[in-house]
């Protein structure tokens, strides 16, 4: 199986990444719809397109009025947005308010089921992480594949949301700041390396790739990635175009 990282960045776009929105084209699963969504045509196989939301802010939601163009003349069948209620009906209010984008795009929006079903015969389920306005991580179970997505939130030992990682053969994480910057990290509810590492080892992971990193550093490894190395080797830093089999 094969996940596609159409946006790794963090809060605005930079000349090496967009912001969050990653893709398993196979089965049109889409977590987070960032600037990075802007992608999504070339990689679209499927005729229906389930979108799932860790939260409502801008930089991961945007790439939505996106689609207005994007699906245009492409015959899709069904796109639902997945979200918790309450950041649905935000976003239909204010992204979708006439005075900002005017034109509603061919979209369903869905509650958040406890346990969603998903093609290929899988399931996605989420729990709440620690961050200002609310936000949910998620887990996608096949059979003989995992993954899961951790955003917006800090990482730190013993974590509440590690027994629902535990043992994923991916786990996407985010790591806005470098391990000198560990405390602002923790001030402003983001991670930074060494405690995403650690995530990783505690839970047991099988490969680690951190992601959401800050705009405002536009090299390859903004955070230190050989930090999180020395305590999980298998870590990567993402990069927007990577793929990654799990």
């Amino acid at each position: 199986m094969k996940l596609l990282c159409l946006g790794t960045s963090g809060y605005y776009p930079n000349q090496r990444r967009h912001t969050a929105c990653f893709m398993i084209p196979e089965l049109g699963i889409v977590l987070d719809a960032g600037t990075g969504m802007f992608r999504l045509p070339e990689h679209l196989v499927t005729e229906e397109l389930d979108i799932f939301l860790s939260h409502a802010h801008l930089d991961h939601i945007v790439g939505l009025t996106y689609l207005l163009g994007i699906l245009d003349g492409r015959g899709m069948r069904q796109v639902v947005v997945h979200g918790e209620p309450e950041k649905l009906a935000a976003i239909r209010q204010h992204l979708f308010s006439e005075l900002i984008f005017s034109v509603m795009p061919p979209l369903q929006f869905r509650p958040l089921a406890d346990k969603v079903p998903l093609r290929g015969g899988g399931r996605l389920t989420h729990f709440p992480l620690e961050h200002p306005g609310g936000v949910v991580g998620f887990r996608l179970d096949w059979p003989g594949h995992s993954l899961a997505y951790v955003t917006d939130t800090t990482a730190a030992a013993g974590v509440a949301y590690l027994e629902k990682i535990r043992g994923v053969d991916l786990l996407l994480h985010e790591c806005y700041f470098p391990n000198e910057k560990a405390n602002l990290a923790a001030e402003l509810f983001h991670s930074s390396t060494s405690a995403v590492a650690k995530v990783a080892h505690e839970a047991q992971v099988g490969r680690l790739v951190l992601v959401h990193t800050n705009p405002a550093d536009s090299r390859a490894d903004p955070i230190g990635v050989g930090d999180a190395q020395a305590i999980f080797p298998a870590t990567e830093v993402g990069q927007d175009g990577m793929e990654v089999e799990f």
